[in-house]
């Protein structure tokens, strides 16, 4: 597969990745563009030992871990929401909500809700995250729990 190719097939997917992790537009813009910087460099390397989505999306996952690792250092307790009013207005205040909720999310978490609605089948997250795929359908439910009570308490005011 052509490296054009994987980048129009996977650059929408993994920029919502990032924005699960970031909750920050241009930041998430800068991670999806890292990652694929990391993908150009490595892709004589990859082996076909998992789909191709899989390997990226653990090379995105590892890369936005370092980057709010990093982050976390530079004393940053969280990263702010820091949309554009253009972009504000572009993305539905149901999805920013949800991608501030994701944030909220311990790391992890934040890995398998986001990979969990780009479809990637909970065997490859197991994969990706290094947990069993019965532990991942256990989270995957948890986590769609936590994210319900959050919407649920932020209608009513909460």
């Amino acid at each position: 597969m052509k490296f054009e190719d994987i980048y129009h097939t996977y650059w929408q997917k993994v920029f919502r990745l990032c924005m699960g992790y970031a909750n920050d537009y241009a930041f998430a813009q800068d991670l999806a563009q890292e990652t694929f910087i990391l993908v150009w460099q490595n892709l004589a390397k990859f082996r076909n030992e998992a789909s191709i989505g899989t390997w990226i999306f653990r090379i995105a996952s590892n890369n936005c871990l370092r980057k709010i690792e990093k982050e976390k250092r530079l004393s940053k307790a969280d990263l702010p929401v820091n949309l554009k009013e253009e972009e504000r207005h572009s993305i539905e205040p149901e999805i920013q909500m949800l991608y501030k909720f994701i944030a909220e999310l311990p790391e992890t978490d934040r890995i398998i809700i986001s990979l969990e609605l780009e479809d990637v089948k909970q065997a490859e997250i197991a994969s990706i995250v290094g947990l069993s795929e019965a532990n991942i359908r256990v989270k995957v439910h948890r986590i769609k729990e936590k994210l319900t009570q959050k919407f649920r308490a932020n209608e009513q005011g909460y």
